[in-house]
């Protein structure tokens, strides 16, 4: 029987069809659905009331304690976005422009005070031509919860409220630029989904630059648990290097993100990550989902901020015993799980600090 070119492009669409997905890229494509895209759309959302704070703190319709809800919302969606940090958000300059840390030498308190020394009247264009140290959440967080700032007095609030405005509007452009550049036809999201495209040439890249970010992220928690408690300086505690010491964030901040590590490894449909693993990989995804319980109860029984907890020695063994539990955490996935699956992780985004 001759069939028709017609006919036999479309027996080769529905054999195409019928035949297994490459569990690779349903993996890819699952995540993005079901966990990259309610992250990215959580904080795109939560700093678009940002900006609608600021403006309503600022014209005396807001008080400062819902001001700093609508920043601790903020704030903590940054937080979980950062193991999803890839694509869009990770070039440009962009999460700096979010949020400057660590911190050092006080440049936060120090530029915002020249800043707005120099321009009384700043306007968001000024900001936008400033420096990364003043245009994110951290500058903002300087702002909202310094102990030398009392936005009760009616002088100060004048003269920090057109920069509380200009961060607020930088951040909400800033959010909705990288949300657009995830959607669309030829998006972050399409390439995630869909290969090959100009990003990735197959899913496997795809999947291996997901594991990648993932570990990045789970590395970083370690950093910012390590900077403060004093890993990195023979055991002397840096509380002032904590990432959210003003706000009293820091550990919440690192909830919010292993949180989102964990989705990323189970998927919103137990379709993340580890649905990469076979049957007789069992024993190292039980391993891997163990070692999050271990971590996030640890997370949630911690009762001070992590300032406090600095402060006496039961305290420190606390965060110690917190940071092991990350450190193990990592490494299950920097080595075991990477291996497993055959992808070479290659630079850390956090190597050499």
């Amino acid at each position: 029987m001759i069939r028709s070119p017609l006919t036999l492009a479309l027996l080769s669409l529905t054999l195409a069809a019928c035949s297994p997905a490459d569990p690779q890229q349903q993996v890819s494509r699952a995540i993005t659905d079901g966990v990259l895209l309610p992250l990215y759309s959580a904080w795109n959302e939560a700093d678009r009331q940002l900006a609608e704070s600021s403006k309503a703190f600022c014209a005396g319709t807001q008080s400062i304690a819902d001001a700093r809800l609508a920043f601790a919302s903020a704030q903590s969606t940054w937080a979980a976005v950062q193991p999803a940090l890839l694509g869009p958000l990770a070039e440009g300059n962009r999460a700096w422009q979010i949020q400057f840390w660590p911190d050092k030498k006080n440049l936060v308190a120090r530029q915002v005070e020249a800043l707005i020394n120099s321009k009384p009247e700043l306007t968001p264009a000024d900001l936008d031509k400033s420096s990364v140290v003043v245009q994110g959440l951290t500058a903002y967080e300087y702002l909202l919860f310094d102990p030398a700032i009392d936005l009760n007095n009616a002088e100060q609030k004048a003269r920090y409220c057109p920069m509380i405005v200009a961060i607020g509007d930088h951040q909400q452009v800033l959010a909705a630029d990288v949300m657009n550049s995830w959607q669309g036809e030829d998006g972050m999201a399409a390439q995630l989904k869909h290969f090959p495209n100009t990003r990735y040439a197959e899913a496997a890249e795809a999947v291996a630059e997901l594991l990648r970010t993932h570990v990045s992220a789970l590395d970083g928690l370690k950093k910012k648990l390590g900077t403060p408690l004093g890993r990195q300086t023979k055991g002397q505690p840096q509380p002032f290097q904590a990432e959210a010491w003003r706000s009293k964030a820091s550990l919440a901040n690192l909830a919010a993100s292993l949180a989102s590590a964990e989705r990323i490894w189970l998927g919103a449909e137990h379709d993340g990550i580890q649905a990469l693993l076979s049957s007789d990989q069992d024993e190292l995804k039980q391993r891997i989902n163990a070692a999050y319980s271990d971590t996030r109860q640890r997370l949630a029984a911690a009762q001070r901020p992590l300032g406090e907890l600095l402060t006496d020695e039961a305290g420190r063994s606390e965060l110690n015993a917190l940071y092991d539990s990350l450190g193990a955490l990592h490494r299950l996935h920097e080595v075991e799980l990477a291996r497993a699956l055959g992808i070479q992780l290659g630079f850390n985004a956090h190597d050499g600090d």
